[in-house]
């Protein structure tokens, strides 16, 4: 018994190391996510305060113009890169809640630059959202799912993408509430990353298999296409400061890539209606927080283009 007892032990001291690959990977990808977020937030303001639209579908080129855009695109790009290396390491129901540090790491940071401290309603809102999040996706588990979308399930996600998308942007377009206006955009941030996501193990697994050929297929497309649209998304929704659009896209990405998982792939969700009632209990969790950090007159929302720069320092 003492030798069962000391070889689970040593089972137990292994996989915990070898989980350390993947949450290094995953909390610096979170980091890296944040400062992106952090920088196209400054962005915004900075269009605002210069009287451009910042809008995804406006001024697009004027964004190619921007050093900070194309900052953002970098640290977008290592954090894409540093989450497909964590799930080498570790499994998916450890990696996607990691990632949903992002929201508490932005926040602090975001106030660091502009020179103010996080308020109990922020902390209150990404703790409410955080602890959401990460249900939702501890309550997922893989049902042996298949490896790779196929071609016909490629083209109804594209198209189910696209109506969704094209119904968000254009609600948002339409809005004159700005707060809701910047959550529209950024839901469908969330949804074209978390497509983006899905269809990424499908050119991965392409890649492995066939080469740099793999890369020449349809779902590759797709992915460009979609990561393009959603850094012009959550750039358009910064537009009402960080805190509630970060939120919005931080929960609807993995929650989209898990809806696929569970629609395309063969994923569950376990317990059954206890699992199922759970999970609605963590939503709702996820939810007020982004309504908290959304409440109209909160820190979060000060940080527009009044914001006036700390007294020797160069305002974003």
């Amino acid at each position: 018994t003492v030798g069962d007892d000391n070889g689970r032990d040593r089972s137990c001291c292994a996989a915990m190391t070898g989980l350390l690959p993947a949450v290094m990977l995953s909390i610096a990808a979170a980091a890296s996510h944040a400062l992106a977020a952090v920088v196209q937030e400054r962005l915004a303001a900075r269009l605002l305060r210069e009287s451009l639209d910042p809008s995804w579908h406006r001024g697009s080129l004027r964004l190619l113009r921007r050093r900070r855009w194309w900052i953002a695109v970098g640290l977008s790009a290592t954090a894409a890169v540093l989450h497909v290396l964590a799930l080498r390491y570790g499994p998916l129901t450890v990696v996607q809640p990691l990632g949903a540090l992002t929201l508490v790491l932005a926040l602090p940071l975001s106030a660091a630059v502009v020179g103010r401290r996080v308020t109990t309603t922020e902390w209150r809102g990404a703790g409410l959202t955080l602890a959401g999040l990460t249900g939702l996706l501890l309550l997922a588990a893989s049902g042996a799912p298949t490896t790779t979308l196929a071609s016909d399930e490629i083209v109804i996600l594209t198209i189910a993408t696209g109506v969704a998308l094209i119904t968000l942007t254009t609600w948002a377009s339409a809005s004159s509430n700005l707060i809701g206006r910047s959550l529209g955009y950024a839901t469908a941030a969330g949804i074209s990353f978390g497509v983006s996501s899905a269809l990424t193990q499908t050119v991965t697994v392409d890649v492995s298999g066939d080469g740099i050929v793999g890369l020449l297929s349809t779902a590759s497309v797709v992915v460009v296409v979609l990561v393009t649209c959603g850094l012009l998304f959550s750039q358009a929704a910064y537009r009402a400061g960080l805190g509630a659009p970060l939120a919005t896209v931080t929960s609807v990405n993995p929650i989209t890539a898990a809806v696929i998982g569970v629609a395309f792939l063969g994923e569950r969700y376990v317990a059954g209606p206890t699992g199922a009632a759970l999970a609605v209990i963590a939503a709702a969790s996820a939810a007020y927080g982004v309504v908290q950090l959304a409440r109209p007159g909160s820190a979060v929302q000060s940080d527009g283009p009044s914001l006036r720069p700390l007294r020797g320092r160069r305002a974003w």
